[in-house]
């Protein structure tokens, strides 16, 4: 394929230079930039709750909490974990994700632009 027949595609030393292609703004990928870091960072803390919850209260903290029985079924804490409390929290942290996220979007993404 010819240069001509690519369109505004431009050349590969465009793609990998940002000062010699005009369509990139470098404040655009500054800001793009923040904003994947502060997401990724969002789904870190997220995972870590979810796996702290799961692992932790579930398997290693499952002795140490079946002596406390669960405030509705009756059940040990630590079995109730296991079974149900991780799978409440993860819909919680899904709800939690989407309602940062649509925080996230409104802050970078005001004009509608993403």
């Amino acid at each position: 394929m010819a240069s001509s027949d690519r369109g505004d595609m431009g050349t590969e030393s465009n793609r990998e230079n940002p000062q010699q292609n005009p369509q990139k703004n470098p404040k655009e990928s500054s800001g793009h930039r923040s904003y994947w870091r502060k997401n990724l960072q969002l789904i870190a803390i997220l995972l870590f709750i979810w796996a702290f919850v799961s692992f932790g209260m579930g398997l290693a903290f499952a002795d140490a909490l079946h002596g406390i029985l669960a405030p509705l079924p009756g059940t040990p804490l630590g079995f109730w974990f296991a079974q149900q409390g991780s799978i409440f929290t993860f819909v919680i942290l899904i709800w939690v994700y989407a309602w940062r996220m649509n925080k996230l979007d409104d802050e970078y993404f005001a004009d509608g632009d993403e």
